[in-house]
């Protein structure tokens, strides 16, 4: 009996260990900017990353944010070195000088992420990126 009982509790937590949706999702990130400013202005970028877990097992383990292409930020988290929270915040500042293109994106350790996040600055008779 207590063997049966041994066998249906390991069943148990294997389960719940592996049934991702059920308890977890996959990270994703909001951006938050100014949709326009002017030329030459100093812009503070703030990324929301949002993800329903925050354990040893389970985080968010990088945030990458790209601006026109080239990579600007990078934030790489470990299982003893994980985010303050499940849902955090991170900010960049930046100058822009035209139009700009904003790509953020994070990836949970276990489920990866649910895609980048795009945004554009304009600046006001700047036509299209140089």
């Amino acid at each position: 009996m207590k063997r049966l009982i041994l066998i249906w509790g390991c069943l148990a937590v294997l389960i719940c260990l592996t049934s991702g949706p059920a308890f977890a999702n996959k990270s994703a990130v909001s951006i938050e900017m100014p949709g326009s400013v002017e030329k030459d202005s100093e812009v503070v970028i703030r990324l929301k990353v949002i993800h329903s877990g925050n354990s040893y097992f389970h985080y968010t383990k990088w945030l990458k944010v790209q601006v026109d292409g080239k990579p600007v930020a990078q934030w790489e988290y470990v299982n003893s070195n994980r985010p303050e929270e499940a849902t955090f915040t991170k900010e960049v500042k930046i100058k822009v000088s035209g139009n700009t293109e904003i790509i953020a994106e994070a990836s949970c350790n276990i489920h990866g992420s649910s895609g980048p996040a795009k945004a554009t600055i304009l600046v006001p008779g700047a036509g299209a990126n140089p």
